[in-house]
């Protein structure tokens, strides 16, 4: 049977995926506002423990339609043993639809170009990027490891190789000081990458964090949802994409939004300039609805 080690995290669109922990905590581990791993040290799991976990499911349901590569951080896994994990997964399961897995700027950094693209051929096509911000103060504070610019350079290694990205963006993750730099800078990253899908989530302190604590001293600020509506619109009034699924549905969202950018741009925008206008009349989802 499939032994899961630890707290298990998958992205909200791989629901009905199989989850198959290839690796162990996260590599980088560092950011301040994530507490998804910080009980654990970042480790690669054998492939032979993971070749029997694929035997039993196989044995027990057949093939899953899709299959998540956990935890936080399988890409920083050597390319061979991933390489011999999807060899694995498509001789089990030849009709698989996809293989995913979340990437850090780290992991996305050490994988050459090749690398990616032989194992996008294995079908491991798509990866789950929190980009958080493009603006550089606010991802030192967070503690990302990179500029927004170095975050366009590594995410672009995956679109060479390939690749689909779904990408992350924290709403309030500048405070109200930098609110509107943190919006317009994470616009010019996301335009500078293109990714196939973009999201939305608010900043949330959650225990065992240093966001967390500094919360608990009263250092951070926590914008309102009409303050946070605002922030949403000029990041996506300042989007320049091609072809992009835009998603503000995760339960931390205070309000739920959907469309395809650039054709829902200009409605989704006037959407919230009525709802700045007249906030009375809002949708916001109430606090008790929100989680991480």
């Amino acid at each position: 049977m499939i032994q899961y080690q630890g707290s298990v995290y998958r992205p909200p669109s791989e629901a009905d995926s199989l989850i198959l922990q290839a690796t162990l905590g996260c590599s980088w581990n560092r950011c301040t506002f994530c507490g998804m791993y910080r009980d654990k040290k970042f480790r690669v799991r054998k492939l032979e423990e993971l070749q029997k976990e694929i035997a039993w499911y196989d044995s027990q349901f057949g093939s899953p339609r899709k299959v998540f590569l956990a935890d936080g951080d399988a890409l920083m896994a050597k390319a061979s043993y991933l390489e011999d994990l999807l060899l694995e997964l498509k001789q089990t399961w030849p009709d698989l639809r996809r293989i995913s897995c979340y990437a850090s700027p780290q992991s996305l950094d050490v994988r050459t170009v090749d690398e990616m693209a032989r194992l996008q051929e294995l079908g491991l096509v798509q990866y789950y990027l929190g980009i958080e911000s493009g603006d550089d103060q606010v991802l030192e504070d967070l503690d990302k490891g990179v500029d927004g610019e170095e975050m366009a350079r590594v995410a672009n290694k995956a679109h060479e190789a390939g690749v689909r990205l779904s990408t992350m963006i924290l709403l309030g993750a500048g405070g109200r000081a930098r609110s509107r730099e943190h919006a317009l800078a994470s616009a010019k990253v996301v335009n500078a990458i293109q990714p196939r899908f973009v999201s939305t989530l608010v900043m949330t302190p959650v225990e065992n964090t240093p966001l967390f604590e500094a919360d608990a001293r009263g250092e951070v600020e926590h914008l309102s949802p009409i303050e946070l509506a605002a922030e949403l619109r000029t990041f996506l009034d300042a989007l320049d994409l091609r072809a992009t699924v835009f998603r503000s549905n995760h339960a931390s969202n205070y309000l739920a939004l959907a469309g395809t950018l650039p054709k829902d741009q200009a409605a989704l925008v006037a959407g919230l300039d009525q709802i700045l206008a007249h906030p009375e009349n809002a949708p916001f989802r109430p606090d008790w609805l929100r989680a991480l």
